[in-house]
């Protein structure tokens, strides 16, 4: 794999003329070129930056930190303690893993942070800031597709035992019918809302991601939900909101409040149909399950 120095930038949080300088200083990178000259950075550059990175950013300076062994930068990495630099770490190191394929790793780091922390907290820590910082890998494809489908099967096991394992304290007399429609096949943001709501006690119909608008009305008719909810990620561009848009207004005739999350919400907002609940970050969409 390869990367330029504005994905190092987005993925370590450095800014691209520091790299530079870092680099003509202290040596710290070893950029390739390509047959037609352009500059590159493979997979130990990259795990190599994150590492100084993180140091970096929790006081040590950069002329220490590169007189140090790699030995030596896994042990004081392993020395940060506060609750932030701890975040930072668990992310870097999964930024890492995923790099190497390493499942092992990254079910390690993710069920130690679980355990310790709650599904909760791991979810809204360190699994959606890596998902972000990680998310220009995949918009540039600098991540293969095998490598996507690790890093979030992982995860999407880990929210389904949570979900299996709630013993809510209380009952709430609502149903939510939760789905992703047609070419919609990003699920860990609908899986998750499905554990939060279920957690407060509210019950769900799960129908999962890719799913026909018109399979909806017979559902809705058995089921009689309070609200949908529909966590949206790929469909970004005009044609594919209006196309969705246009499909539920000619297939779902009850006036059902139906909750919208996930990038579409940032990228359309204010262009729903009004019976659209918008919900464009995840204490929104916390707040308005606490309300139900």
């Amino acid at each position: 794999m390869s990367f330029s120095i504005r994905d190092l930038e987005t993925l370590s949080g450095v800014k691209a003329h520091t790299i530079r300088i870092w680099e003509q200083r202290f040596n710290v990178l070893k950029p390739k070129r390509t047959d037609t000259n352009i500059r590159y950075y493979d997979n130990e550059d990259l795990k190599n930056l994150l590492n100084i990175a993180l140091l970096n950013k929790y006081g040590f300076k950069i002329s220490h930190i590169t007189n140090l062994a790699p030995e030596q930068v896994k042990e004081k990495i392993l020395l940060l303690s506060n609750n932030e630099a701890i975040q930072d770490r668990i992310i870097t190191s999964l930024i890492q893993s995923m790099v190497d394929f390493d499942s092992a790793a990254l079910e390690k780091s993710l069920d130690t942070y679980i355990q310790q922390k709650g599904i909760e907290r791991t979810i809204s820590q360190i699994v959606f800031p890596f998902l972000q910082r990680v998310g220009i890998m995949w918009q540039t494809n600098h991540i293969v597709p095998a490598q996507e489908h690790l890093v979030t099967n992982i995860i999407r096991q880990r929210i389904i035992l949570a979900t299996q394992n709630i013993v809510p304290f209380t009952t709430v007399n609502k149903t939510v019918l939760l789905f992703t429609p047609e070419t919609e096949c990003h699920e860990l943001g609908l899986l998750y809302v499905n554990y939060l709501l279920k957690s407060k006690g509210v019950q769900t119909v799960y129908l999962g991601v890719n799913i026909p608008i018109q399979d909806l009305p017979l559902v809705i008719k058995i089921k009689q939900p309070d609200y949908l909810y529909t966590h949206i990620t790929g469909l970004h561009t005009k044609n594919g909101i209006e196309k969705f848009l246009d499909a539920y207004q000619k297939k779902i005739n009850k006036l059902i409040p139906i909750i919208v999350s996930g990038r579409i919400v940032q990228i359309n907002k204010g262009k729903f149909p009004p019976n659209f609940i918008e919900k464009g970050s995840l204490e929104e969409v916390i707040k308005f399950i606490e309300l139900i």
